[in-house]
């Protein structure tokens, strides 16, 4: 049968696997809704740096030019870096840019014939399944539809756009009472410069969010209005921050990002006597993070604005919310120009915001949502059958349930790249990439689907025990080696080069 390979959109993990996949002598075609590559970095702040050093976010083949001199280069220099890549690698022939996935069916298969499945696809292989994925594409300029077949998907559509997670209210209570305006971080940063720095200049400007979008965002407002129009952060859980990836960077590299960290961790399906090691060794676990979290006290004035978390860094290390504070962040907060106030629930009024514990609302002319993404709902969209949409997330799972954070057990001929997080996404894409051009070209036998789902449990249950209420994340930077090891164990490569 024939061996059509769509791949659904070209930020970062989109152009890896359509290296990969031309690499293994496939003739990809790529679906991209933007008018050129880079995904998430083409509608960043003006102010958005890459948050790890480029040493450790580089393609494995293609390093950074030598005219980036600055560690953390900006938005801009990472865009010019990915469209380098795509133009070297000669990727850009394959993508159609403005062409958005209105959805993907899965045509040829009943789904009592799925159902009565015991290996993945029917077969445990890529193209031996009768049936084929139809894409509804629209053409995002003159809004003409098109369907397009494929004997496999790959899908690299990110949880970080497209879906933001707006908070809901009570009647009376939500931004259509407001008189000023309320819009996503996702608005706020697909704005312009120019556009952007005219809404918040000379306004008054009030932040929900306790992540890194947040924290950004109130620099960049600090920076423009200063103490005369103070911008206010309202957060419900404070995270752990690094002041820099400089110095901390190695730190944390150190004590949790190398082969003996990980005997400190409990992984998924590991044998008995490193388990047993793993518990043995659980005071020292502790006792690193306890380390990290007294020098980042005593770094930063954490308890005087409120801001020391009431979890563990090995939490926050756990579930990939480590990020570093935008330039000089506590200068700010110690003038004024960011004022942090901590509540657990809000609600809107004609002036402003209400919080938990104050009287007054907080007089605001403009609100900005740093509220996170629905990345599970985004991807459960661009399925057309409820059945895989079920698949997705209607299952007792409360992550995407995907074998080696690739592929469904229960969705045939499609994989995920770029779902699961680890704290180099560039490098997890690879690996990720590597491996299915490996199983594409039959040189990887599959267990049975019952088996997959077991192995999905297992990481699912490790994520949960170490990323607490952010374990849905499906972040695997606590035991990254290990997984990788996985991978390699699967093509038949030692993982210990």
């Amino acid at each position: 049968m024939e061996r059509r390979v769509a791949i659904i959109g070209a930020g970062t993990s989109g152009l890896i696997a359509c290296k990969y996949v031309l690499e293994m002598g496939f003739n990809p075609i790529v679906f991209e809704v933007e008018e050129g590559v880079g995904g998430q970095w083409r509608h960043t702040m003006e102010s958005t740096k890459l948050q790890n050093n480029k040493q450790t976010y580089h393609f494995s083949d293609f390093p950074w030019p030598s005219s980036v001199k600055e560690d953390n280069p900006s938005s801009k220099q990472v865009l010019e870096y990915l469209n380098s890549y795509a133009e070297h690698f000669s990727i850009i022939p394959y993508i159609r840019f403005n062409s958005k996935v209105i959805d993907i069916d899965y045509v040829g298969e009943s789904n009592e014939e799925m159902k009565s499945w015991e290996l993945w696809g029917g077969t445990g292989r890529p193209f031996c399944s009768k049936g084929t994925w139809h894409i509804a594409v629209q053409d995002t300029k003159n809004f003409s539809m098109q369907v397009h077949k494929a004997e496999f998907v790959i899908l690299c559509i990110g949880k970080y756009s497209g879906f933001p997670n707006i908070p809901e209210f009570p009647p009376g209570q939500g931004p259509a009472v407001f008189k000023g305006k309320v819009m996503h971080s996702m608005d706020y940063s697909a704005l312009e410069n120019e556009a952007a720095a005219e809404l918040i200049k000379r306004k008054r400007v009030t932040i929900i969010g306790s992540q890194k979008s947040a924290l950004d965002v109130a620099a960049e407002c600090a920076n423009a209005n200063g103490v005369k129009y103070p911008c206010t952060i309202i957060q419900r859980t404070a995270h752990w921050f690094l002041p820099d990836m400089n110095f901390w960077g190695v730190i944390v590299g150190f004590l949790y990002l190398n082969r003996f960290a990980e005997l400190l961790i409990h992984k998924p399906g590991e044998p008995f006597l490193l388990g047993l090691v793993a518990t043995l060794l659980s005071p020292l676990r502790w006792g690193i993070s306890k380390l990290v979290e007294t020098a980042l006290k005593w770094k930063l004035p954490l308890k005087k604005y409120g801001l020391v978390p009431n979890h563990s860094f090995l939490q926050d290390v756990s579930s990939c919310l480590i990020a570093v504070l935008p330039d000089n962040f506590f200068d700010k907060l110690e003038e004024g120009s960011i004022v942090i106030k901590k509540s657990q629930s809000f609600s809107f009024c004609r002036e402003g915001v209400m919080i938990d514990g104050e009287a007054k609302p907080v007089e605001t002319d403009v609100v900005i949502l740093a509220t996170g993404y629905k990345g599970d709902q985004k991807l459960k969209s661009i399925f057309k059958s409820p059945i895989f949409q079920n698949h997705i997330i209607g299952s007792a799972s409360s992550t995407v349930p995907l074998y080696r954070q690739i592929i469904h057990p229960r969705i045939p001929q499609l994989a995920m790249i770029g779902y699961a997080e680890s704290l180099s996404n560039i490098c997890g894409s690879e690996m990720k990439c590597q491996w299915l051009v490996h199983f594409l070209d039959g040189n990887i036998e599959l267990p049975s689907i019952r088996d997959m789902e077991k192995n999905v449990k297992l990481w699912e249950d490790n994520m949960k025990q170490y990323g607490g209420r952010y374990y849905w994340k499906s972040c695997i930077a606590s035991c990254g080696i290990w997984y990788q090891d996985q991978l390699c164990k699967d093509m038949k490569q030692n993982p210990r080069v």
